[in-house]
Formats: structure tokens, C-alpha cells, sequence
């Protein structure tokens, strides 16, 4: 699902023939450029994919000008998909109003303002349709993010040969990694410094969201203070949601656990994650041409979003072929 579409029709160019995806951490910044036409999916890729990689440091959070460093070294160009990190959004699960669907975005700004720190002023707002939990209500996740930095963002990649297409947590662009399929899936994932999120996909649908804290060092952990602590206390936030999924949402078990952490011990962490939740527990496998760059899965999975759309929808449509 692409978030906040409409700060991308400030400024309008050519529709271009290349595909780009920017992932913005805390402290960094980093793009995936590949070709429009390839096609390509995370179960079927073209192995001869042609992409190329940047990944620039942020000074005093100033994400426009280390874009704008981030053309000078090598030109950014193309479709750009734009991934904000956990810090620039705030997600809130609200009832859903009871307006008419074009209503709907005016009337969660002023739903939200008590909850969220952004000013209505300053704030833009889309949601996607959370499931239905037990009793029937029916919930919106609303994402809200200052348009005042959306502004500059966007100013500062339209100054290049990108246009923004999209704007998406990252959570969206970690959901594209997953193969669009009737059964949910756990992904445990995380950007390089950042915070782990926990997501449960389904159908190509995000069923479930959840960003913890005090996991940002992960990676800096051995292997001794990782079975210590850490994959003990992720593995109680993994079935505390679970939970959740199962007994609010009233879905199946979960039967798979995919693994997407920037690290050198990734192996390591998922068996013993394997071992804690008895749950069998994967890495989540990118493309063969980008097994080497899962520090960049964010931005990979941005530049997915057109493709995991398509699929939805063919999803869609063989079910409704089946019903019928």
C-alpha cells in the first residue's frame, strides 16, 4: 500500500523507466536503483537484475541535504519510493469513522490529534483497514507524519532525475519482501541501528504491527548475550503477539517465522529463536543478486510495491474464479 500519495503530486515529470527505493534511518540514508521493467519478484527474480546501491551518513537529521549528497555521488534517477523510519511516523488504531470512504482521511486527522504529537496543522494522514477483532469492531491503523519534513523530502529528491512515486513506513516495505500467499507469516526485520518490528502478513494484507524498543544493538551482541537475553525476551513479544493474532483477530496458528536482521550472527539468531518458540524459523530469503545487501532490505522492498500489488490482485481474482 503506498502512504501519503499525495505529497508526491507536488511536482510532476516524466513517468520514468527506472525504479527507486530510499530507506531512511536515524542516522542514514540508503537507496536501491533498479530497472521498471525487470519484473522481477522475491520468489522468481532475474538474476541478471542490474541495481546499484548508496548508503550515505545524516548529519543533524537533515535527510534533504544527504539526499542531494547522496546525487552528487552517484545520480539518483528513476520512480523513487520513499521509506520514512519509525521515527518520523506515529501509528494509531482507531474505530473506523462512520463517514463516507472520501471522508474518512479529514475526519481521522481530528480523530487522532489527542493521541499523536504532530499538530493537525502540520500533519498528514492515510490508514490502511485493520481486521476485524473479536466482537465485530471494525479499526483503522492511521499513520500520521509532519508535512512540513514530507515538504522537504520530497523537494529534495524532485531536485534530482527521481520523482516520488510513494511515500511508505517501513513497514510496508519490509511486508513487500514477503510473497504474496494465503497462509501469515511472522517477519521479525529491521532496518541497520534501528528498532526491531515484528509484522504479520497475510494475503499480502499487514494483519498485525508492532515496533519494539531496546533492540537497536542487536548486532553488536555476541552470541553468548543473544542466547542470554535477547532472544528470550524477543521471543515472549513474538508470542504475546501471536496471541493476539490468533485469539482477537480469530485467525490460525502461525506456523512460519521469517528472519530479516542486518547482522553478522542472522543465522545463529534465528536457530536459536527456532529453539525458544518452536516455531520453525527462517532467514527470509531476498533475490540471489541482493543476498549480499540486506543492510539495503528496506529499500529493496520499496521498489516492490507496484509488484506485490499486482499480485494481490491476482490473488484476488483466483478466489473470486473459485468462488464463482
Amino acid at each position: 500500500m503506498s502512504l501519503f500519495t499525495q505529497i508526491s503530486k507536488l511536482f510532476s515529470k516524466q513517468q520514468p523507466d527506472q525504479i527507486l527505493g530510499i530507506a531512511l534511518q536515524q542516522e542514514s540514508v540508503s537507496s536501491c536503483l533498479m530497472l521498471k521493467t525487470l519484473g522481477s519478484t522475491v520468489d522468481e527474480p532475474l538474476e541478471s537484475a542490474p541495481s546499484s546501491f548508496q548508503h550515505n551518513q545524516v548529519v543533524l537529521s537533515d535527510f534533504a541535504k544527504a539526499i542531494s549528497a547522496m546525487d552528487a555521488d552517484k545520480p539518483l534517477t528513476g520512480q523513487c519510493h520513499l521509506v520514512l523510519h519509525a521515527q518520523q511516523t506515529q501509528i494509531v488504531q482507531v474505530d473506523k469513522p462512520n463517514v463516507p470512504s472520501e471522508e474518512i482521511v479529514a475526519a481521522l486527522k481530528w480523530q487522532v490529534k489527542d493521541l499523536v504529537t504532530i499538530p493537525p496543522e502540520n500533519m498528514v494522514v492515510d490508514y490502511f483497514d485493520g481486521p476485524l477483532l473479536s466482537g465485530g469492531k471494525e479499526k483503522v491503523n492511521v499513520v500520521c507524519a509532519p508535512l512540513n519534513e514530507l515538504k522537504k523530502l520530497v523537494s529534495a529528491i524532485n531536485q534530482t532525475d527521481a520523482e516520488v512515486a510513494s511515500i511508505v513506513t517501513e513497514e510496508f516495505a519490509f511486508a513487500n519482501l514477503l510473497p504474496v500467499q494465503n497462509e501469515a507469516c511472522l517477519l521479525v526485520c529491521q532496518q541497520p541501528n534501528e528498532e526491531i518490528t515484528l509484522l504479520i502478513v497475510k494475503q499480502g494484507q499487514l494483519y498485525f504491527q508492532r515496533r519494539l524498543r531496546g533492540f537497536s544493538k542487536i548486532a553488536s551482541k555476541s552470541e553468548a548475550e543473544l542466547a542470554m537475553t535477547m532472544i528470550d525476551a524477543l521471543a515472549l513479544e513474538i508470542q504475546r503477539s501471536s496471541d493476539y493474532f490468533e485469539r482477537q483477530l480469530k485467525q490460525a496458528p502461525i506456523k512460519e517465522i521469517r528472519v530479516l536482521l542486518p547482522m553478522a550472527l542472522e543465522s545463529f539468531f534465528a536457530r536459536k529463536l527456532a529453539e525458544n518458540t518452536h516455531i520453525p524459523v527462517t532467514l527470509l530469503a531476498l533475490p540471489n543478486a541482493y543476498q549480499q545487501h540486506r543492510q539495503y532490505a528496506a529499500a529493496i522492498g520499496a521498489t516492490l510495491l507496484e509488484t506485490r500489488l499486482a499480485e494481490q490482485e491476482q490473488l484476488q481474482a483466483q478466489e473470486l474464479n473459485h468462488v464463482s
